[in-house]
């Protein structure tokens, strides 16, 4: 069954031979989708099976989010009141949100889950990375981790988080933890590791020690660094090769330059910041000195509880010094290298039929009307939605 998205106003491709500039823009077209799979991008009035108005809409690839912590219980709505009236911002809640995801069932953890994967497809994200980090004991970390990779791909084992309340003053008793006992109970569900490299949460040589277990266990590499001051994080992670460090809110010239020299791309998460009271990263240092750069959501419950990347783009394009092309970019082809993948992030035939399609006219739109819930459409998408017990029950007792 094929689909013809036609009468679109303005599309983005991310292909520079489809159309004009970087983001390869073709105007009055349509795009022919068969399955799930991109036909073509031609001219308006193509015909298919099924034919979708768009009615001079801005047609674009779904957004690629990659950096999340989706599995989790409970809220700290307090916590965020209390910092937007001047409390400091350390890191140290993340402890609340692994008490109560320890104490939560599985079928509570996966209906949190489906809520805010359900929320993430609204915001026009079809492309999602989802990381652990609020269990930080064996058994919680293998659980948060085996319901990440029912739903994505890109599923990311972050038992090196912050140290946990029981091992409070032994954190290299608790990185042989991670590296050994934990990083084994969650190897068969994850693709990643990632580590907060940070003044306390864990150190250069700490953070370097859990990467390199799971280099040797055969996972990508991941890295937060540099969330709450200048330090080591953001150079480990280019000698390393992580595929991406992420927060990147305060860069050092040699950090800039590290980046530069090396693929690992830089992640920022201005919705964290917007949240945590930090300064914004300059974005225009980094993209000057040839730095790739990526946008996310960091969606968690305490530093960033947002799916919103159209709120992100908005921040980059206001705060960060960067164009709405290049932030638009960040949240496409920049997530989807901070993921080492090609082939989402762009609208050209033969790739996935991810698109979001906003109700506007341009893609300007998204910095210009920032807060309005611009995302018309999502079409398609990389993950799934985990199914419930009752569900499953449900659909085993169906004929």
């Amino acid at each position: 069954m094929t689909l013809v998205i036609d009468n679109i106003g303005e599309l983005v491709t991310n292909v520079p031979a489809l159309g004009a500039g970087p983001l390869g823009i073709v105007e009055n077209t349509s795009v022919v989708i068969d399955g799930d799979t991109v036909v073509s991008v031609g001219a308006a009035g193509a015909v298919a099976d099924e034919r979708l108005d768009a009615g001079g809409r801005c047609v674009m690839p779904g957004f690629v989010d990659s950096h999340t912590h989706l599995v989790f219980a409970g809220d700290r709505a307090e916590e965020f009141t209390r910092r937007m009236a001047g409390e400091h911002y350390d890191g140290g809640g993340i402890r609340v949100t692994t008490e109560a995801t320890r104490t939560a069932g599985r079928e509570a953890l996966r209906a949190g889950l489906a809520r805010r994967l359900e929320e993430v497809h609204r915001a026009g994200t079809t492309t999602v990375e989802i990381k652990s980090g609020y269990g930080l004991s064996v058994e919680s970390e293998a659980a948060t981790t085996s319901l990440a990779a029912e739903v994505t791909p890109e599923s990311t084992f972050m038992g090196a988080h912050v140290v946990p309340t029981e091992y409070l003053g032994r954190t290299d008793e608790y990185v042989d933890l991670v590296c050994g006992p934990m990083l084994e109970a969650v190897l068969p569900h994850v693709r990643w590791i990632d580590a907060f490299c940070e003044r306390g949460a864990f150190d250069a040589d700490q953070s370097r020690a859990v990467l390199e277990a799971g280099r040797a266990a055969g996972l990508g590499l991941r890295l937060h660094a540099n969330q709450l001051d200048y330090g080591p994080g953001v150079r480990l992670g280019v000698e390393m090769g992580c595929a991406s460090v992420d927060h990147c809110t305060y860069l050092s010239d040699e950090d800039i330059e590290a980046l530069a020299a090396g693929d690992t791309v830089a992640t920022f998460l201005p919705a964290a910041d917007f949240s945590t009271r930090q300064p914004y990263p300059d974005a225009r240092r980094a993209i000057d000195a040839g730095v790739t750069v990526a946008i996310a959501s960091n969606c968690n419950p305490g530093s960033s509880y947002t799916s919103s990347i159209s709120f992100c783009i908005a921040l980059a394009v206001r705060d960060m010094n960067m164009t709405i092309d290049e932030a638009i970019a960040a949240a496409t082809t920049g997530g989807a290298a901070a993921l080492r993948r090609k082939d989402v992030g762009r609208l050209a035939p033969g790739g996935p039929a991810h698109l979001t399609i906003l109700d506007a006219p341009s893609r300007h739109h998204l910095a210009y009307r920032p807060g309005v819930p611009l995302i018309w459409r999502t079409i398609g998408s990389d993950y799934v939605q985990p199914a419930t017990e009752h569900e499953t029950r449900r659909r085993k007792a169906s004929p």
